[in-house]
């Protein structure tokens, strides 16, 4: 019979994550993944094939978690509800690797290198403007934003100013939650009256 793996693979990506996220493609090296994941080049190798392909992999578990947990938000209080607590969750938990999100950062570092990992960190980031969309388009159909604004537009605004907010929060001197504040005030008072329709 086959031997079990030492390690849980999900376990191994969710190390190699916060590693990546913390450092950057290019302040990880080989040697540092190896030390986190407690492997040898051969087992990593046979385990993930490539850096790159562990990064992928990172980068994927980075973007479906965030999504579940604002699709369990949604379910739990309803699309503008989940909106209003999501850049709240995003800086809250102080034992994150950073407070940065890990798909701009990468998409920032990498994009200039036309490297495939900056691609598909715009395609996650794509993929979570599309849920903010939908969520804006429940809260519209629920009445708590108006039906004259389109929801992509909010989507992108909304998905702006969590980015930023996100940046700020690794700045010295920057009061996040405030800011975090600001933009759920603003998704049923300043958003909806201020984004003109494109």
């Amino acid at each position: 019979m086959p031997r079990k793996p030492n390690h849980d693979r999900d376990e191994l990506i969710e190390r190699a994550r916060d590693l990546f996220w913390r450092r950057g493609w290019a302040g990880t090296s080989l040697k540092d993944l190896e030390a986190s994941l407690q492997m040898k080049p051969g087992s990593f190798y046979a385990a993930f094939g490539s850096k790159e392909a562990l990064f992928a992999l990172a980068l994927d578990k980075y973007a479906a978690d965030g999504a579940a947990r604002l699709q369990t938000l949604a379910q739990s209080y309803g699309a503008v509800e989940a909106l209003k607590r999501f850049p709240h969750m995003a800086i809250a938990n102080d034992s994150a690797p950073a407070k940065a999100c890990m798909l701009s950062k990468t998409l920032l570092e990498l994009h200039a290198h036309d490297h495939p990992l900056a691609a598909k960190a715009n395609e996650h980031l794509l993929r979570m403007e599309t849920q903010f969309a939908q969520l804006f388009r429940q809260a519209q159909a629920d009445g708590d934003v108006a039906a004259c604004h389109d929801p992509q537009v909010l989507a992108r605004r909304y998905q702006s100013d969590l980015l930023g907010l996100r940046l700020s929060a690794e700045r010295e001197g920057v009061n996040a939650v405030e800011i975090a504040q600001e933009i759920a005030d603003g998704l049923t008072r300043d958003m909806p009256a201020h984004i003109p329709q494109q």
